[in-house]
C-alpha cells in the first residue's frame, strides 16, 4: 500500500494529518459559476492560501495548470451529471483512474447519491472505481450523499452516518459527507466511519462565522478536513479566506480566531 501512503501524503497534511481541499468541478453540474470562469486564475488564490489539494474534471486539468507558485494535490473527479438532466442526482462515469494517473493525479473521486432511482448504478460504480484504485494504488475519495424520493432530510444524521460507512464500506481512503449541525451528531458519524472523513461546504453561506462554525464543529467532532468549494473561491478574498480555513484545519484557529485574521 506504499503507492496510495505516498500519494495521500501529496493531500493531507503530513503534521496535522487534516487536508483542506478546494473542490472546482461545479462546472459540469451548472456551468462557468462565479469564481471558476477562469480557472488558472482560481487555481492561483486558492493555493496562494494554502490549500492542500484542489479537485476538478480531467477536461479543465490544462486550463487551471499554473506552471508557477507552490505545487498542491490534484484530485480528479471521475463522476459527472449536469443541473439540465431530467435527473439531476443520477451520476455517471465520465472519467477512468487511468485517464487520471496521466494527468498527474495524486487522487480520484466519485460523488454517490444513496436515496437516487439510480443508486444501485452509482454503488457499482463506486465499487469498480476502488478496485480499480486498489490495482493502481490510487487513492480514492468518495462524496456520499442521500438524496432522492425518500430522503426526507439529507443532514439527518441516520442518513448521513449510513452514507459515510457505505463509502468506507466499499474501499474509499476518504469519505466526504454533509455536516450535521452539531459536534454531539457528527461525532457519530465519524465513529461509525473507519476512515477520514471530511465535510462538504454546500451552498454559498452568507456569513463567513456560520462557515467558521461549522468547521469547528466538525473538527471538535474527529473530521479530518474540509471539502469546500463555493464559499472559498466565490468568496469575496478566496487567498484570505483559504488561509483562515487552513488555520482552523491546521493550527486550531477558533472561530473568534477566525473572524479576527479574516477581517485583519
Amino acid at each position: 500500500m506504499i503507492g496510495k501512503k505516498i500519494r495521500l501524503e501529496r493531500i493531507i497534511d503530513r503534521n496535522s494529518h487534516r487536508t483542506v481541499i478546494i473542490p472546482m468541478d461545479h462546472g459540469v453540474t451548472v456551468g462557468p459559476i462565479e469564481g471558476l470562469a477562469d480557472m488558472r486564475d482560481a487555481v492561483s488564490k486558492v493555493v496562494a492560501g494554502g490549500a492542500n489539494a484542489i479537485l476538478m474534471h480531467k477536461g479543465i486539468v490544462r486550463a487551471g495548470h499554473r506552471g508557477t507558485g507552490r505545487d498542491v494535490g490534484l484530485i480528479i473527479h471521475l463522476s459527472g451529471g449536469t443541473s439540465l438532466s431530467p435527473d439531476p442526482n443520477a451520476k455517471e462515469l465520465v472519467c477512468t483512474v487511468e485517464e487520471a494517473i496521466k494527468l498527474g493525479a495524486d487522487a480520484v473521486s466519485v460523488h454517490i447519491n444513496l436515496g437516487a432511482e439510480t443508486d444501485k448504478e452509482m454503488l457499482r460504480q463506486l465499487g469498480y472505481i476502488s478496485e480499480r484504485c486498489q490495482v493502481w494504488q490510487m487513492p480514492l475519495v468518495a462524496m456520499m450523499y442521500t438524496r432522492g424520493p425518500k430522503i426526507k432530510d439529507e443532514y439527518d444524521v441516520n442518513n448521513v452516518k449510513h452514507a459515510a460507512r457505505v463509502g468506507a464500506e466499499l474501499g474509499a481512503d476518504i469519505v466526504k459527507v454533509v455536516y450535521t449541525g452539531s459536534v454531539e451528531s457528527f461525532a457519530e458519524v465519524v465513529e461509525g466511519c473507519p476512515v477520514p472523513v471530511v465535510i462538504a461546504g454546500g451552498a454559498k453561506m452568507d456569513s463567513d462565522e456560520d462557515i467558521f462554525k461549522m468547521v469547528e464543529g466538525a473538527l471538535q467532532a474527529g473530521a479530518e478536513g474540509i471539502s469546500i468549494g463555493r464559499n472559498a473561491f466565490q468568496h469575496k478574498n478566496p487567498t484570505k479566506m483559504v488561509q483562515v480555513l487552513s488555520k482552523m484545519v491546521h493550527q486550531g484557529a477558533s472561530v473568534n480566531e477566525a473572524v479576527g485574521i479574516l477581517q485583519g
